[in-house]
């Protein structure tokens, strides 16, 4: 595995890094006003989260944004590592998109205006996988530190 990102990679890297770093802080920054809307959506989709109390979700998640945010800013993160976890995020985020009413037109996949913020996250999905598949279709000789 690569120890630093390829310079191609960067401009992705750093969008997204940006735009996940930023939601993380703005649920941390206003927690208060974020915590019931955030754990109620995610608890509709997930209903395994009903029991956390939405307040400590909600911090949990904002971290995890932060961390994923910075990972993916960092050149030093390899891409693999930081393509797996935004790929494994925005799995989730998609899995919104999939899973709440209302999202979706009847029998398909096309959001309704309600369901185009999350359904755009699907890029997110895209740029995970294609760091994590660019590192895995290199010869293994390739992907040995550098």
């Amino acid at each position: 595995m690569r120890l630093f990102a390829r310079a191609h990679q960067m401009p992705a890297r750093l969008a997204v890094g940006a735009f996940v770093l930023n939601s993380g802080l703005s649920k941390l920054k206003g927690l208060d006003e974020m915590a019931e809307p955030t754990h109620g959506m995610a608890k509709a989709a997930y209903p395994f989260l009903k029991s956390q109390d939405p307040r400590d979700f909600t911090r949990m998640l904002a971290r995890a944004e932060v961390a994923l945010g910075a990972a993916l800013m960092v050149p030093m993160v390899p891409s693999l590592l930081a393509g797996a976890a935004l790929t494994a995020f925005s799995g989730g985020l998609t899995g919104l998109y999939l899973r709440l009413p209302g999202m979706r037109e009847e029998g398909g996949l096309r959001p309704t205006s309600q369901g185009v913020p999350l359904a755009k996250d699907v890029w997110l999905v895209g740029i995970g996988a294609s760091l994590v598949l660019e590192e895995l279709s290199r010869p293994r000789r390739d992907r040995a530190c550098a």
